[in-house]
């Protein structure tokens, strides 16, 4: 059985590869269960809704042109597109893209750490719909 230890993962916010910045990244693919039990069943029946998605990912935080703040500041309250990989490795079967398209970004904390620490920012997206690439 092969085991993958997260090292080297690729995370790409609105179109900025800002993988060297991050320390934490969580994908979290959900759908809805929607209750369609009707009368005569014996237990409750569910169907699939919509996607229910959330990523959060933990940046180490960079003010420079093109890094941390100037990709994340502008799209608190929008709607943007993230890809995320376990590798830097060309996406495949081992290796899947995970693309989430309109994840909505409620907050940022652009200054956060104590005395002698990293300043870090952590960022929850919320909603969207994840498509998986393999090849």
């Amino acid at each position: 059985m092969a085991v993958l230890s997260l090292k080297d993962a690729s995370i790409t916010i609105n179109s900025v590869d800002l993988s060297n910045r991050a320390n934490s990244v969580s994908v979290n693919y959900e759908v809805d269960s929607i209750e369609v039990t009707a009368f005569g069943s014996t237990g409750h029946i569910f169907a699939g809704g919509l996607q229910n998605n959330s990523c959060e990912i933990s940046l180490m935080q960079d003010y420079a042109a093109t890094n941390v703040e100037a990709t994340i500041y502008g799209l608190v309250g929008t709607t943007t597109t993230l890809a995320i990989k376990a590798t830097s490795s060309a996406t495949s079967a081992t290796n899947p893209l995970y693309t989430i398209s309109n994840a909505f970004l409620s907050a940022h904390t652009p200054v956060a750490g104590a005395v002698g620490e990293i300043a870090m920012t952590t960022l929850s997206f919320t909603g969207g719909t994840i498509v998986k690439t393999t090849a």
